[in-house]
C-alpha cells in the first residue's frame, strides 16, 4: 500500500524575502531552527563584512556553514577512530585472557 506523507508548508523570512517550504510532518521545528541559525550566521557575517549584500552574503554564510560541517565531520571521524582503537584493544585483551584460560 502506497501511503502519501502529509506535508506542511512553513514560511521563513531570510534577508527580507519570504520562502514557502514544504516540510514533512514533524520537521517544521527543525526548519525553523535552521532558519534561525542561518539568520544568526548572516548577521555575524554581515557584521564582519559590512559591504556584503544579497547573494554574496548568502554565499559566504553558506561557505562558513559548510566549513563548520566539514570540521564537525572530521571531529566525528576522529572520535569514531579513537573508539574503534579502544574496542580493538579491549578485544585483544579479552582474546589474550581467553587463550590463557
Amino acid at each position: 500500500m502506497n501511503r502519501m506523507r502529509e506535508e506542511n508548508v512553513s514560511v521563513i523570512n531570510i534577508l527580507g524575502r519570504e520562502y514557502s517550504i514544504k516540510t514533512a510532518e514533524g520537521k517544521a521545528e527543525a526548519l525553523s531552527e535552521s532558519a534561525l541559525m542561518l539568520k544568526k550566521l548572516l548577521a555575524e557575517t554581515k557584521q564582519a563584512s559590512p559591504t556584503l549584500v544579497g547573494e554574496k552574503l548568502l554565499v559566504l554564510a553558506a561557505l562558513k556553514l559548510c566549513a563548520q560541517q566539514i570540521e564537525l565531520q572530521a571531529q566525528h571521524q576522529a572520535q569514531i577512530e579513537a573508539l574503534e582503537a579502544q574496542i580493538n584493544e579491549r578485544v585483544a585483551g579479552l582474546n589474550s585472557l581467553i587463550r590463557e584460560a
